[in-house]
């Protein structure tokens, strides 16, 4: 009997599906600076699209939104919680999602769904110093970076497609980067333009 009949059949074929690595994305600004606090999101074949029943949080604490970055995806709930004892009015005019909850206090009864990609600036008008920022993403695979700009994520080997966004670059979209993922992982330097 050839000795591949004597293989069990897992170890016989070739594999269907390529394995995941770790690879660290670490975002950096023009000037090589590392970018605290950007959104990251690899967008994978068979893995976008809208969340299900996905619910995220934008509170407002001590006059100030937390978290200032927010990263979701297409289809999330956000809820609005007021922590603080004065009551806030947030706004948005981005063209994702326009959002003007009127003065309120506690948590407003219904939460907005976020339901196209893309950046929605958020501020408050009753405190000109409140701003953050919601950033939408087709894709199940999104992280926000950490102080050294890394966000970790397990990723298939080869060629993917990410796409980041930070405050302090000029354009309000999501710039999109090549990322090739090396067969044993590791970790990956990209650059974000102004």
């Amino acid at each position: 009997m050839p000795l591949r009949h004597l293989l069990p059949a897992a170890l016989a074929l070739p594999a269907l599906t390529a394995l995941a690595v770790p690879v660290t994305v670490q975002l950096r600004g023009p000037g090589g600076q590392p970018l605290a606090g950007a959104a990251v999101a690899i967008e994978a074949k068979g893995r976008t699209g809208r969340a299900t029943n996905a619910k995220a949080e934008m509170g407002q604490r001590d006059r100030q939104f937390t978290p200032q970055l927010l990263v979701v995806q297409t289809g999330t709930a956000v809820s609005f919680p007021n922590f603080d004892t004065v009551r806030h009015h947030v706004y948005s005019f981005s063209p994702i999602k326009v959002i003007d909850i009127k003065l309120y206090s506690g948590t407003p009864a219904e939460p907005i769904v976020f339901d196209k990609p893309g950046v929605a600036t958020l501020g408050c008008n009753i405190h000109d110093r409140m701003s953050a920022h919601i950033v939408v993403v087709d894709t199940p695979l999104f992280a926000r970076t950490d102080d050294k700009g890394q966000a970790s994520f397990d990723l298939a080997a080869g060629e993917h497609v990410v796409k980041a966004w930070h405050a302090g670059q000029k354009s309000p979209t999501l710039q999109s980067l090549k990322l090739d993922v090396p067969a044993a992982g590791g970790t990956v330097a990209l650059t974000l333009a102004e």
